[in-house]
C-alpha cells in the first residue's frame, strides 16, 4: 500500500498522546495526525529540542510515523470576527490573553508561524488547519452586504495570511486548508476566491475532506481534479443526509449533532453519503500519494469502535493506482 493511513487525534485531545499512541498502534494504524491541542503538540516549544525529540520518540516507541501536524483552533482565531467566548474555550489561555480581539489574533498568527517551525523540527513538511474568516457572518446575505464588505473580506484574509505564510516558506513547510463552514474557503467558488486572494502562493493548498462538501450539494470527486495541483493533504469524514422528510434542514437547525431532526450528521466513515470509491479513484487519477487521515467523529457511535472500523474501510479502499499495482506485481515475479 502506497499512501499511510494516520488517525487525526484532534478528537482525541482529551487523553494524552501516550494513550492515543498505544489506541493507533493497536488498531493498526501506520501513524498519527498530531493535533495541537491538548498535550499532544505544543508550538510554542518548537525551539525545545528535548520536547521534540520526546514527542518522536514516543510515536516510535508505538511503531507509528508522523506526516502532518494540524492546527485548527488557533488557526480559526486568525481573522475571526467576532472573536467571542467561543473562542475563549478552544485557543487556551496562552493565544486568549485578557481577549482583546485584535490582540488574540495576533497571538493566534504568532501560533501558527510557531507551527510551521514545529513541523519543520519534526520532519514534516504539511500542516493543517483553518484560516477563519472576517465574513463568514454575511453568508445569508441578508441583512444586504455590498460587494465592497466581501472584497474587504478577502484582503483582509490575505494581510493577515501572508505574513504567516512567509514563515512556511522559510521553513519548507505547507500550510493545507480544510475548505469548511465558517472559514474563508468553505465551499468550491470560496476556494476559487481565497486562492486568487493570495496570489496561487505555493505555501497554501487544500486538506480534502468530503463531509463537508456533500452536505452542501458540491461534488467532491470534481473538486479533487480542478484542484488537483492543491490537494496537499486528505482526511476521510463522513456525512450523512437526512433532509428526504421536508422539515429536516442543511444548515442544522440549531440542534445538536446526532439529533434525528438535523438536516446531517457526521458518520463514521463508510456509513455515510461520501462516494469513497469514486474518490479514491480520482485519489489516484490526480496522482495524490500522500496520508489518509481518518478523522473520527460519529456522535451516535462509541469512539473506540468507529475508529478501528474506520481504519478498514479505508484500508479496503485506499487502493494503489493500477500502474503502481502492476509494477509491484511484476517486480515481485507476479
Amino acid at each position: 500500500m502506497t499512501r499511510p493511513i494516520t488517525l487525526f487525534t484532534g478528537q482525541w485531545a482529551d487523553l494524552p498522546l501516550e494513550e492515543v499512541a498505544k489506541l493507533a498502534a493497536g488498531w493498526g494504524y501506520d501513524g498519527l495526525e498530531l493535533a495541537c491541542w491538548g498535550d499532544h503538540l505544543d508550538p510554542w516549544r518548537w525551539d525545545d529540542a528535548e520536547y521534540v525529540q520526546g514527542r518522536l520518540d514516543l510515536l516510535e516507541r508505538h511503531g507509528l510515523q508522523l506526516f502532518a501536524i494540524s492546527n485548527h483552533l488557533k488557526g480559526q482565531a486568525v481573522c475571526d470576527d467576532p472573536i467571542d467566548h467561543r473562542h475563549q474555550a478552544i485557543v487556551g489561555s496562552r493565544v486568549w490573553g485578557d481577549g482583546d480581539a485584535e490582540g488574540v489574533r495576533r497571538r493566534a498568527a504568532e501560533e501558527m508561524q510557531n507551527t510551521a517551525r514545529l513541523a519543520a523540527e519534526l520532519g514534516v513538511d504539511t500542516v493543517i488547519g483553518f484560516t477563519g474568516s472576517a465574513i463568514w457572518k454575511y453568508v445569508a446575505m441578508f441583512p444586504p452586504v455590498g460587494q465592497d464588505v466581501i472584497d474587504a473580506g478577502y484582503q483582509d484574509f490575505a494581510d493577515r495570511w501572508n505574513p504567516i505564510l512567509d514563515v512556511f516558506d522559510e521553513v519548507g513547510v505547507r500550510f493545507a486548508h480544510e475548505v469548511h463552514p465558517s472559514e474563508i474557503a468553505y465551499d468550491y467558488w470560496t476556494t476559487v476566491r481565497t486562492l486568487e486572494a493570495i496570489g496561487h502562493r505555493e505555501a497554501f493548498g487544500l486538506n480534502w475532506d468530503p463531509s463537508h462538501m456533500v452536505w452542501q450539494e458540491l461534488d467532491p470527486v470534481g473538486f479533487l481534479w480542478d484542484f488537483r495541483d492543491r490537494i496537499y493533504h486528505v482526511d476521510c469524514k463522513d456525512t450523512r443526509m437526512r433532509t428526504g422528510n421536508g422539515r429536516n434542514g442543511r444548515l442544522g437547525s440549531h440542534l445538536a449533532w446526532a439529533d434525528g431532526r438535523r438536516g446531517w450528521d457526521f458518520i463514521s466513515t463508510g456509513h455515510g453519503d461520501v462516494p469513497w470509491e469514486d474518490c479514491f479513484r480520482m485519489l489516484n487519477q490526480i496522482g495524490y500519494s500522500g496520508p489518509i487521515s481518518v478523522e473520527w467523529e460519529d456522535a451516535g457511535m462509541d469512539r473506540l469502535a468507529g475508529a478501528e472500523e474506520a481504519l478498514a474501510f479505508v484500508r479496503r479502499l485506499a487502493f494503489d493506482p493500477p500502474e503502481a499495482a502492476f509494477d509491484a506485481a511484476f517486480s515481485s515475479g507476479g
